[in-house]
Order: C-alpha cells, then structure tokens, then sequence
C-alpha cells in the first residue's frame, strides 16, 4: 500500500501542523518535537519510528495534549485543541487515549485492577456503580482477562496481563483514537505477538484509528498502514509500509531496515546488507547545521552541510527530507 492509497482511505481524525517541543537548558534548548506534521486517517495505522531519544514518545504525548505544545497546531475530528483549557478539552479526552510503554509503572501498585479501569469511567461519569462494574467486566472479556481478576493488585498479574490491563483502560471511554507509546517493547517476544494481534482484533472490532510508536520496525511493519521515520525531533520519511520496506528513500531508513533480522529462504529474494552507521551521534542540544543526519550519512556532500532539507512530497505520495532521496 502506497502513501496515495491510504491517502484515500478515510477522512482525516488527527493533524499535526509544525508540532514543536522545546525545553529550555540555561542558554540553550532541547528541541524534542521540531516542526512535525502529520496526518492520521480514520481507521488506519501510522507507525512511528526512530532511536531512543529521537522525540517520538513525546510527539504522542503531545499529540494526545498530554504534553503542552511550545508551537504548532493539532486538531482531532476537525477540532482544533492546541489551546484548550483543562476544562473545554475534558469532553475531548474520551475520543484519544493513551497506552503506556511500560505495564510495570503506568498501573498504580496500591490499587486493583478492577479500580484502575473503572477510574476513567469514573471521572467521565459514565454510570453509577453497578453500570461500572458490568462495563469493566466486559472489557476485562474484550482484552482477554477473566473477570474473575478484577479484584486483584497489578502484582498478580504477568507483564502481558499489566498491559492488557491498561489497553482495556485506553478502551474504557470508547476512544477513535489510541496512541500506543512503544507498547511491546517491555513484553517478551512470544507475549509481544498476542498483544500485538490484541491490538489488530480490537482495531477492527472498535473501528480504532492507532499512532503506534516503537522503535523495532520489524513489529511495526505487521501493524501499520504508513509509517514515519523519525530523526532529532523531526520527521526524515513518510510512507506507505511496503513501499517504505521495499525501497527506503532516506539513507536514515535505510539504515534502520538493514537493522532487521533478515532470514534467507532459499529464494532469490535478495537479502539486505547490514549498514553500520560511523561519525558521531549528533547532541540533540547542539544539533549540527544543515541536514541533522549528515553526520552519520554515508553519502553526505556539501549541500547536506549548509542546507537543511525540508520534507517535500514525490509522485507517489512518498515525503523525504532529503536532498539525494535513494528512491522517488
């Protein structure tokens, strides 16, 4: 699926438009979010992907005004909410929820499971007590926990348990949309794929718009419709998932994808060589001028030097920021 087919596919739910996020450092700025913009259609995945630290996790938390923007604009459902106060952007809230990347912290340790899910329930006003019980026993049933459990501390639970407890949390207030930030990354391999295909069953049960954020690109090609690479706070390449893993356009991806353990099944499919990045690993505090990558890319030339690239879109949809794309 290309960038143009999924440009097709629904009407826009989530738009970001230059998001920064900055934090200031004494007499320099720590630019976290710089200038991202993107948008999500209703129904679809975007993957999010890059290094650890590269401001991909807090692009979800801004995106979901869980962290206040330095600039920028995001809507949701065609609603602007940048600037919304605590109390108008409360009946927003239910439509976009987060699940947190670790199932360890993100559940209080003193309350029961039972508790945790039925909070947001609670502060929406969703029922009384009775109404609540019921729709948290139906949703422990939806994500696949007995309800037997409800009473029990999040200590009692596996890892694979925790975090089903906190995507039946994000589910709790019928949300449009989740962002999942890097939700497998702390599971085991074999609980990664059961979580992982939770997510997929749960996408077309509930009609789920997902912003899935990880760094291993081998699980987010099997989740998402598109994918953005993300480097030094901003986005480097946008594309359609198979055409994005079939010819990267930016050497950053490239790079990323020669990472992925690539198995030879005796076909004459070829096998992707393994790119080791050199040169020095840019500080995201003094980051280097033109192209932020041009320290590490191995076909740097002088314009990468004094000229930063700025994310432009080709013929397919495609959008690289790149002033020698590997592929249009």
């Amino acid at each position: 699926m290309t960038a143009q087919d999924i440009a097709g596919a629904g009407d826009v739910l989530l738009r970001a438009k230059d998001v920064t996020k900055h934090y200031p450092l004494g007499r320099k700025v720590l630019r976290a979010v710089d200038g991202v913009s993107l948008e999500v259609r209703t129904g679809e995945t975007l993957g999010v992907v890059g290094e650890s630290g590269c401001g991909k996790s807090t692009l979800g938390r801004c995106l979901v005004r869980l962290t206040e923007l330095t600039g920028g604009q995001v809507e949701f459902d065609g609603q602007d909410i940048s600037g919304l106060s605590a109390r108008r952007l409360r009946p927003v809230r239910p439509g976009m929820q987060l699940v947190f990347q670790d199932p360890y912290a993100s559940l209080n340790p003193r309350r029961r499971a039972g508790d945790i899910v039925a909070e947001p329930l609670l502060v929406h006003r969703y029922g009384d007590a009775a109404a609540v019980r019921r729709r948290v026993a139906e949703l422990f049933d939806v994500v696949g926990l007995a309800g037997a459990h409800l009473d029990r501390y999040p200590h009692e639970f596996s890892g694979g348990q925790r975090q089903r407890i906190g995507i039946a949390r994000a589910l709790a207030t019928d949300p449009r949309l989740i962002v999942a930030d890097e939700p497998v990354s702390a599971l085991d391999v074999s609980i990664q794929a059961q979580v992982l295909n939770l997510f997929a069953d749960l996408q077309e049960e509930f009609a789920l718009t997902y912003v899935f954020i990880a760094h291993d690109l081998g699980v987010v090609r099997h989740v998402s419709d598109r994918i953005a690479v993300m480097y030094l706070g901003e986005i480097v390449e946008l594309a359609g998932t198979e055409e994005l893993y079939e010819s990267p356009a930016h050497p950053y991806t490239q790079a990323l994808l020669s990472a992925v353990p690539d198995i030879d099944d005796g076909t004459d499919a070829p096998v992707r060589e393994r790119i080791v990045l050199t040169g020095e690993v840019p500080n995201p505090v003094d980051r280097p001028t033109g192209c932020p990558f041009r320290t590490r890319c191995p076909y740097v030339r002088e314009r990468c030097v004094v000229e930063r690239p700025r994310l432009t879109a080709t013929d397919s949809g495609r959008r690289t920021a790149c002033h020698y794309p590997l592929a249009s």
